[in-house]
C-alpha cells in the first residue's frame, strides 16, 4: 500500500502520528501541498476533492480522510488500540475525538485559513471576520478543557488515544494561526507537553 502525505500539515500529520503510535511502516509518496501537488491530475484521480492524506491499498481501494485511514489502521492491527477498548471506552474515544475535530481543529483551521496571507490563493473567498470570530472559539474550548484534564491525563481517558493526536495537532497549528494558549490553563500545558514529548510526535 501507498500513503500519498502531505508533510507537517495538520491532516497528513495526523495519520503519520498515528502510524508511529502503532509501529506500522507504510510506503510514503510526497506530495508538495505548497506547489499545490495535491491538486495534481493523478491526486485529482485519486480524491477528487484533492486532500490529503490518500491511502491507496494494494486492490487500488482509495481510503481518504485522516481519521478513516486511521481506523483502517486500528483494525489491521489492532494493538496499541488507539480509538479505545470496549464499548463504553471506545464511545468515549468518539466524543472526545469528535469535540476535538469540531470545536477545536476546525476553529484554528478556520482563523488560519481566513486570515493568513499565504492562504489567499487556497481559501477562496477568504472571509476575515470568519476568521477572527473562531479565535474565541479555540479559547472557549481550551478553558474547558483545562477543566476537564484536572481530573484525568489524557483528553479521553486514562489512556493515550487518537483525540490526543486530533486535539495536539490543532494545538500545534494555534502557531501559526496565531493563537496563544493563556499561561493559566496549567492542565492543559502539561497534557500538551507529555504528548509533544512522545517519540511519535517527533518532526
Amino acid at each position: 500500500m501507498k500513503l500519498y502525505d502531505g508533510g507537517r500539515a495538520p491532516n497528513p500529520r495526523r495519520v503519520t502520528v498515528f502510524l508511529k503510535e502503532k509501529g506500522i511502516e507504510v510506503e510514503i509518496v510526497p506530495v508538495d501541498m505548497g506547489s499545490f501537488g495535491h491538486k495534481s491530475p493523478e491526486m485529482t484521480s485519486k480524491n477528487p476533492l484533492q486532500r490529503l492524506p490518500i491511502l491507496e491499498l494494494d486492490d487500488g481501494t482509495i481510503l481518504c480522510e485522516s481519521v478513516a485511514i486511521c481506523r483502517y489502521f486500528e483494525e489491521i492491527q489492532p494493538d496499541p488500540p488507539l480509538f479505545g477498548i470496549d464499548a463504553k471506552d471506545k464511545a468515549l474515544v468518539e466524543m472526545w475525538n469528535r469535540r476535538a475535530e469540531l470545536s477545536f481543529f476546525a476553529a484554528v483551521a478556520a482563523a488560519f485559513r481566513h486570515l493568513h496571507p499565504a492562504m489567499r490563493e487556497w481559501e477562496v473567498p477568504q472571509v476575515p471576520e470568519w476568521g477572527e470570530a473562531n479565535k474565541p472559539k479555540v479559547l472557549d474550548f481550551l478553558r474547558f478543557l483545562d477543566g476537564e484534564l484536572a481530573t484525568r491525563e489524557f483528553v479521553a481517558g486514562p489512556r493515550y488515544t487518537i483525540a490526543d493526536i486530533t486535539a495536539m495537532i490543532a494545538f500545534e497549528f494555534m502557531k501559526p494561526a496565531k493563537i496563544t494558549c493563556p499561561e493559566e490553563l496549567t492542565h492543559v500545558w502539561r497534557w500538551y507537553k507529555a504528548v509533544h514529548e512522545r517519540p511519535s510526535a517527533a518532526l
